[in-house]
This record gives structure tokens, sequence and C-alpha cells, in this order.
């Protein structure tokens, strides 16, 4: 009887590893429907408040998530407009002048390095010649085309990302309008008990994505509005829009945003001399310290309820696989994860440890 039962738990174990090899392959080969699946649920999670909300006044879902994505789509294209242009223009101004950026930089540098090292010019000259500024400004450019070509890994081109949007928006308003089906119908397909484990945290599931994605949205919008206006006061009126633009992309990012945000400001100040650099230097470190202790608290809060660490690593995964669409997406996958394992796994550990 015993062999009997080692037999049947083995058969099962190897029809569960299978299982598991099929669906990850299968997972594989749709991992741009996947993808969209992903983004769609962060949409809907992000806006489904403002449905709800409407639907207090008795505004069909449909209704108020069409209502809703309209809106937001006439913001964003109205900002495009008006600043789109001027931030393009400087961008590109930035990106043809940082060689001799980075020449002027390292000249400075070196100037400020022979000030305090005297003693050993010959040295210190000898380091900077070593520095070949054309290979690290196309380093630069090489890697954040890498990062935006990976950012649209879902398609070939910009026309079928364009599709790719309008598919994801699609799909994102349908789950809107009929979630209560779409989440039941899901959760029927889960054996008994999970499926009353599952229904009971998924509406704190939806509030931590859309709340993570909602908060770190406004954070960056308001930290690239705050660079552009800083650094156009502080004279770097040239390039203060396109630089308040990449401060708040590169906010998307925690932790590392801010630095990563500072890098071309400091390359563009280095040049004109060494007040305005620390004058840059002091400005980032106050930005980072509002969004650390202001911004972050206030518009993110807990809604993620992951040790920073893990978002950390989230948000450098997946701008590794999807570049800055991963930075976007994964965290808040992450921590609706995050729920569930608390819930069905943590929780109930802890709850067996008190009665033993």
């Amino acid at each position: 009887m015993a062999s009997e039962q080692r037999l049947s738990i083995s058969v099962s174990g190897v029809f569960i590893v299978f299982a598991a090899i099929a669906t990850a392959i299968v997972g594989w080969q749709l991992r741009g429907l996947l993808l969209l699946v992903m983004i769609s649920v962060v949409l809907a999670c992000s806006i489904s408040p403002i449905v709800e909300w409407a639907e207090q006044y008795r505004v069909p879902r449909w209704l108020g998530a069409l209502l809703t994505y309209i809106a937001i789509i006439s913001t964003l294209v109205g900002v495009v407009l008006l600043i789109g242009p001027t931030v393009l223009e400087q961008i590109q101004l930035l990106v043809r002048q940082l060689p001799l950026l980075l020449r002027k930089a390292a000249t400075q540098a070196e100037a400020w390095a022979l000030a305090f090292n005297d003693t050993r010019p010959d040295f210190t000259t000898q380091v900077f010649d070593q520095l070949d500024v054309q290979a690290i400004a196309a380093w630069a450019v090489r890697s954040t085309r890498q990062v935006a070509l990976r950012s649209f890994s879902v398609t070939t081109d910009i026309l079928g990302t364009l599709l790719s949007l309008v598919l994801a928006i699609f799909i994102s308003g349908y789950m809107l309008a009929d979630s209560k089906t779409l989440t039941t119908n899901f959760v029927r397909l889960l054996p008994a008990p999970w499926d009353h484990r599952v229904s009971q945290q998924l509406p704190e599931i939806g509030s931590r994505i859309g709340g993570y994605i909602r908060g770190r949205l406004l954070v960056s919008a308001t930290l690239a509005i705050v660079t552009g206006i800083g650094l156009s006061l502080l004279g770097l009126q040239d390039f203060a829009i396109g630089l308040g633009a990449i401060a708040g992309v590169t906010n998307l990012i925690p932790f590392l945003g801010p630095i990563l945000g500072a890098i071309p400001a400091l390359v563009v100040a280095i040049p004109q001399g060494g007040w305005l650099f620390l004058w840059i230097i002091l400005f980032y470190v106050v930005i980072q310290n509002i969004e650390t202790y202001i911004l972050d608290p206030l518009l993110v809060g807990s809604s993620v309820g992951v040790h920073p660490l893990y978002q950390l690593l989230a948000v450098l995964g997946g701008t590794q696989v999807l570049g800055i669409v991963g930075a976007l997406i994964v965290p808040p996958w992450v921590a609706g994860g995050a729920v569930l394992l608390e819930a069905l796994y943590l929780q109930p550990k802890l709850e067996q440890q008190k009665t033993q």
C-alpha cells in the first residue's frame, strides 16, 4: 500500500513538472500578449478609482472608463504639442554637443586636479589624456538607444508600438467595464479554498498596483517641472526643459533616478565654471531629499508594501528586460504579488506558529 502511494505521488509530481515546463514554454511564446495583459491590468487599476467614483453618480462603468481615457489622452496630447518640440530640440542639441561638453568637462576637471595636485602635474595630465572622450560619448548614446529600443520590445517599429498601446488601452477599458464578471470567472478556476482566499485579496491587489503607478507618475511629473524651472533659473536655459524631461523619466526609477538625471546636467554645468557646478549639485541634492522625504511618502505612500531593496531590484530587472516600460509595470506587479504572499502564506504560517 505504501509503495502504491509513493508511486502515485511520484506520477503526480512528474505531471506537475511537465505541466510547469509546458506552461513556461507557452508563456514564452506568448510573451508579447502577456506583456500587453500586464500593461492593461496596470492601466485598469490606475484609473479604477475614477471610474468607481463616477459610478457613484450612476455613470455606467464603460462610459466612465471612456471619458477618463479621453481626458487623459487629451491632456497628454496637449502636453506633447506644447513642449514636445522644445524637449526634442534640446535633447538633440545635447546629444550633438555631448563630445564637446565631455571634452570641456575633462579639461575643467584637469584644471581642478592640477590646482589641488600641483606637485605632480605630469601624472594628472597623463590620467586625463588617457580618457577617450569620443568613446565615452559614443558609449553613452549607444546605451541610451539600447534602453529605448528595449522599451519597445513588444513590437519592431513605431507603428507596432502605437498599435500595442491602443490594444492595451482597449483591453484595460474592457477590464474596467466588466471587471466583476472577469474577476468572478477567474476566481472560479481556482480550487477551494484558494478561490475564496484570492477573491478576498483582489481589491487590495488592485489598490496597490494602481496606487503605485499613480504615485510614481505624479512624483516624476512634479520633479520634471521643478527640475526644468530650477535649471532655467540657475542659468541652463538652453537645456532646462530637455534636462527636466530626462529627470522626469529617470525618476521613474526609485533611489537611483535622481542621480541618473543629474549626470547630464552636471556634464553641461562643469565647463561653465565651478560655482554653477556646485549650485547644480546642491540643487539635485535638494531635489532627491524632496522626493525621498516629501513626495514619495505623500504621493506613493505605503501603496507598495514591499521593502525598498525589493522595489529597486524589481525596477532594475524590469528595466533590463523591458526598458522604461518594465521599470513602470514590474514594480506594481511585485506589489500585487506581495499581497498574495502575505495573505496566503506569511499570515497563515504566523497563525500556525502561534497555535503550536
